[in-house]
């Protein structure tokens, strides 16, 4: 019988480990080399501020763009306001002009019926004058209504005998110097003066007593 070769190696049946390293040795892996530096581990890398996701990427551009966005809805905002503001003012504006400007047309068109009432005025006053109005007769009664009209117009007269002239309200049609007389008084009134509110329509026409030189 032949002598086993004491070189030939020994099958490991499962139960021994070979080199002689232990569990540990296997859990704990080779040893690091002298001088070598250590690596990183994948949640050593996954800390890193400089590894950034899709995600990441796309949040901060989603960010730039909303932020554009708004200032742009801002500006937009400010110039619908401005706008607003301005036809509001536009508005208030063409009011007021057209308030002034119907007044204006009232007022012309109550002047343009009140001229015309002047001559009609003038001849009442002149059969006032003589008598022809007496009271109590038709032709007295329409005088009155006439004048009534006039008066609910706002048309009132001024001009009488004994006032200063004043040549800004009055007509002088004739001047008649008058011993005693200091300044220019009016004498006589041929035809009274018009007024329409505050808007003369005629000026009185009157005879005016000077000094006497």
């Amino acid at each position: 019988m032949a002598d086993k070769d004491p070189e030939e190696p020994i099958e490991n049946d499962g139960d021994e480990v070979l080199g002689g390293e232990g569990p540990d040795a296997q859990a704990s892996g080779p040893e690091p080399q002298e001088g070598a530096e250590p690596q990183e581990t994948s949640e050593t890398s996954q800390q890193e501020p400089d590894d950034l996701t899709v995600d990441d990427i796309l949040g901060t551009t989603q960010n730039v763009d909303a932020a554009a966005e708004d200032a742009v809805l801002a500006d937009l905002e400010s110039a619908l306001l401005n706008d607003l503001k301005r036809l509001q003012a536009e508005y208030a504006n063409y009011r007021r002009r057209t308030e002034e400007q119907r007044e204006v047309e009232i007022e012309r068109a109550k002047g343009a019926v009140a001229k015309g009432l002047l001559p009609v005025l003038d001849d009442l006053d002149r059969a006032d004058k003589h008598g022809d109005l007496e009271e109590g007769t038709p032709f007295a009664a329409i005088a009155e209504k006439l004048r009534g009209v006039a008066e609910r117009m706002g048309m009132s007269t001024y001009g009488e005998a004994g006032e200063a002239f004043d040549p800004q309200q009055h007509e002088a049609i004739f001047q008649a110097p008058t011993p005693g007389v200091t300044e220019a008084t009016i004498l006589e009134v041929v035809e009274p003066g018009y007024r329409l509110g505050t808007v003369e329509l005629r000026p009185a026409k009157v005879v005016v007593a000077v000094p006497a030189e």
